[in-house]
């Protein structure tokens, strides 16, 4: 059969199916389907080699950029991992491991880092990676005049907030900023306190270095097609076709070449589940992500593979809105549906309800104490308390209905969720109407941007492990706090909690703040979320992260 004849057999087969869809850092990551178990790590031999070294992939959506400065979700992060490469990078044990850097030093207090850069490191283009690179990029960040949304994740190097905030004797002085090459190969990082995930930080897409007089040359069509971009990680970015999907080839001038086996990557959009596993199952791509109608047809499978991700799912609500601005409204709302029958039957993929922000397994303190473990769950499903609250809510606003918008991505499995939610609420809210406004990830993202919605049906991967990576998405000014939520006592908690170098004191202090952001019903969590997947078996060494980049391909081989 050939490869055309293939493509017309799967797709005549996918009329005949329920066309079901995947979800959707945002956490956009299980619209990817393309992870594989972190312990994947099968030893190989020689004679085991396949000479084919490709690996074929589906995602659920476009990449939404593929700058490092721009507003990033997980597939764009995964896919920037993949041609790019910061000071370290997430390993597969889940560490960072030396990647642009060599090695680092800190001063005593912890509040100074000093990397040595590898001198054998070069972009695509044959340029020296050097620390002036990684200035350059970290200030471009920072400057308000070319800020990247991910900025606030470095306003604890020493004068950045200053350089950022309008009025203060700093602003628009980036030269003041803690960050210096000391020369080509040192870069010198000052922070503002002991910051603990500060090294995990540098293997995020916006910590990545970009070379000013490449950037520069292309202006404002840097990084929109594969020809306006150079990489220094493993791949580099072949052709970008956007709405169908991309390929990345083996960058020959990688420093780590020899530890990269793939030659080639080719990613597809394709957003339906059932799509998906047609083309796994007539051999077209390697990896599938399953949703609940597949589960119990492959969970007995040699292939089949299910773990839990630390993502967190959840409900935004526009504080704005002139309904959901009164506190007992938003508690009807995230307490009149059944969490647990949504992830047992609906989900089916090894998701657990969530009634909080920090998921389970993200990180410990320094007793080795999971931070779920202290402030455990809150908001529990309760129909009764729940009508209680919409009764004394509609009273206090003068109104006997409210009518409100829905807003998520434009998958069937994402508009399965959406319906399910919708008739929990409308059948136990009397007087709700939710109406739902299925959006693909792009136009999704920019409305989520500019707050342009009633309900937000979206999620959050870890972008460092830590709990921060959570708690600070509800501060004031975060820009991905995208629901006009301001708590006062949150900020001041989480900027004690930020600077403080009482490692205990931080903790108890970030699970104040979610204590009371779920008091205020600051959103609506729903489920914690679980993979299940197919994997071919000659697939070996496709890591999954908790935090970072969802996936790492630089290790995988095909082993047949």
């Amino acid at each position: 059969m050939t490869k055309k004849t293939k493509w017309l057999v799967v797709l005549l087969g996918v009329v005949l199916v329920v066309l079901v869809g995947c979800y959707g850092k945002e956490d956009n990551s299980s619209a990817s389907s393309t992870g594989g178990n972190s312990t994947d790590k099968e030893s190989t031999t020689d004679s085991d080699k396949a000479v084919g070294q490709e690996l074929h992939l589906v995602a659920g959506g476009d990449l939404a950029t593929m700058s490092s400065l721009g507003s990033v979700d997980a597939l764009a992060v995964t896919a920037m991992n993949s041609v790019f490469e910061g000071l370290y990078r997430i390993g597969p044990e889940n560490t960072p491991v030396p990647g642009m850097a060599e090695s680092y030093e800190t001063s005593e207090d912890g509040t100074v880092y000093t990397f040595k850069l590898r001198q054998d490191a070069v972009w695509s283009n044959g340029t020296p990676v050097t620390a002036h690179d990684f200035e350059y990029a970290w200030k471009r960040a920072i400057n308000p005049e070319t800020q990247a949304i991910y900025s606030y994740l470095m306003l604890d190097i020493k004068n950045a907030a200053s350089v950022q905030k309008e009025g203060d004797p700093l602003y628009g002085k980036v030269d003041e900023i803690g960050v210096k090459a000391l020369n080509d190969y040192t870069l010198e990082v000052q922070l503002n306190a002991p910051l603990p995930y500060f090294l995990s930080l540098t293997t995020y897409a916006p910590f990545f270095p970009l070379n000013k007089e490449f950037t520069e040359a292309q202006g404002d069509q840097y990084a929109l097609e594969a020809a306006n971009m150079i990489y220094n990680g493993p791949f580099v970015m072949e052709s970008w076709q956007h709405g169908q999907g991309w390929t990345f080839v083996k960058n020959e001038n990688y420093w780590d070449k020899d530890s990269v086996k793939l030659t080639k990557i080719t990613q597809k959009i394709v957003k339906d589940t059932a799509t998906a596993v047609n083309l796994y199952e007539a051999g077209e791509i390697d990896t599938a992500e399953l949703s609940s109608e597949y589960v119990a047809q492959y969970k007995d499978s040699p292939e089949f593979s299910t773990f839990l991700k630390p993502n967190t799912y959840f409900i935004r609500m526009n504080h704005e809105n002139k309904f959901l601005s009164n506190k007992n409204i938003r508690k009807a709302i995230d307490m009149a549906w059944d969490k647990q029958g949504f992830a047992d039957v609906i989900l089916q993929d090894g998701s657990i309800p969530a009634y909080f922000l920090v998921p389970l397994g993200l990180s410990t303190d320094d007793k080795g104490v999971d931070f779920r473990e202290g402030n455990g769950d809150m908001n529990k499903t309760n129909v009764e308390l729940a009508k209680e609250a919409w009764a004394t809510g509609l009273k206090e606003l003068g109104v006997d209905q409210i009518k409100l918008e829905f807003l998520t991505y434009d998958r069937a499995e994402s508009k399965k969720a959406a319906e399910f939610i919708k008739n929990q609420l409308e059948t136990n809210l009397k007087g709700l109407e939710l109406t739902i406004n299925m959006q693909p990830n792009k136009q999704k993202l920019a409305l989520e941007g500019a707050v342009d919605y009633d309900l937000d049906y979206g999620g959050w991967g870890p972008d460092y492990q830590d709990p921060m990576t959570y708690i600070e998405l509800f501060e004031s000014t975060a820009y991905y706090n995208q629901s006009h939520y301001k708590n006062e006592e949150v900020d001041a908690l989480i900027k004690k909690a930020k600077t403080t170098s009482d490692v205990s004191e931080r903790w108890k202090l970030m699970q104040q703040a979610e204590k009371i952001m779920l008091d205020d019903v600051a959103f609506a969590p729903t489920f914690q979320k679980g993979i299940s997947r197919l994997k071919k078996p000659y697939v070996k060494n496709l890591y999954e992260h908790p935090f970072s980049a969802d996936i790492s391909y630089k290790w995988v081989e095909i082993v047949k």
